[in-house]
């Protein structure tokens, strides 16, 4: 099956769109930009040692470099040609084929601390799997345990041929997967959130008692 993140990357990046892709912040960081802003966030809301799931790692720029800030880190990525490249550029580091809606499925240890969403990955998701990728998600993780998402949510911020997916619609999945809403930010540098932010937090509560 060819997901929409294929479609979308073979349309702009041609067949060899992952080494495309990790091409793009090798450049980036190579002219002295900072590529590492969700890495940063992860480290300010919980700091090292923790278990983090990096789901649609694409070719693994965030979970290398939260393995390097000493946290144990999965990756895990729908696209075999990107998880290949990951495997290449950062080996020794787990890294699973795995769907987002099915990471029971993946047998990748469920029980996280965190689980990240970065670069898109939920206005990529196929149609109408968003509740099941939330309760997937949810079950990844342990009691109290977030899961961070960032995303485009207008066409201005994601690349053509993806659609915008709004942010209550992922509030309101995630609730129904049992994770409460904890913070909106606008940037991966937890700028305040004004009505466009773009990055999401939730947590895990403990189960009711009894």
């Amino acid at each position: 099956m060819t997901t929409s993140w294929q479609r979308v990357a073979r349309a702009q990046h041609g067949q060899n769109y992952a080494e495309a892709y990790a091409e793009r912040f090798r450049t980036l960081s190579a002219e002295g930009h900072d590529i590492h802003g969700e890495a940063h966030l992860v480290e300010a809301v919980l700091p090292p040692p923790a278990r983090i799931l990096d789901a649609g790692c694409g070719t693994g720029r965030i979970a290398a470099r939260l393995a390097a800030r000493g946290y144990d880190v999965v990756g895990c990525d729908l696209d075999e040609q990107m998880i290949g490249v990951a495997h290449r550029d950062h080996p020794g580091l787990a890294w699973h084929v795995a769907d987002l809606a099915h990471l029971d499925d993946a047998g990748l240890g469920n029980s996280f601390d965190l689980v990240l969403l970065a670069g898109n990955v939920i206005p990529f998701l196929e149609p109408d799997t968003l509740d099941q990728v939330g309760a997937s998600i949810a079950g990844q993780l342990r009691t109290n345990g977030l899961a961070i998402a960032g995303f485009g949510l207008d066409h201005h911020h994601l690349p053509a041929g993806c659609s915008p997916v709004l942010l209550h619609e992922v509030d309101n999945a995630m609730t129904r997967a049992g994770l409460a809403t904890e913070d909106h930010w606008a940037t991966w540098d937890r700028a305040p959130y004004k009505g466009g932010g773009y990055v999401a937090a939730y947590r895990k509560p403990p189960p009711p008692p009894g």
